[in-house]
């Protein structure tokens, strides 16, 4: 049956943070920046930790202007 499922997941990352309290996106934020310890981008990629840092800004930044926060 497994077999049958998609590979990628539907939900996109900015769909993902949108369910996560304010607490849960800063620690998902925290644990981000331990990314670039473990996974080394080549010479002119940037660190991975970016994607996700400029998704929860956003986040962020939307939460602020809603009064969420």
């Amino acid at each position: 049956m497994a077999r049958f499922l998609p590979n990628e997941d539907p939900f996109t990352l900015e769909d993902q943070l949108k369910i996560l309290g304010n607490d849960e996106l800063l620690d998902f934020w925290e644990e981000s920046q331990m990314l670039d310890r473990y996974l080394e981008p080549a010479e002119h990629e940037e660190p991975p930790s970016m994607h996700y840092e400029n998704a929860i800004l956003n986040e962020l930044r939307l939460r602020y202007s809603m009064g969420e926060i």
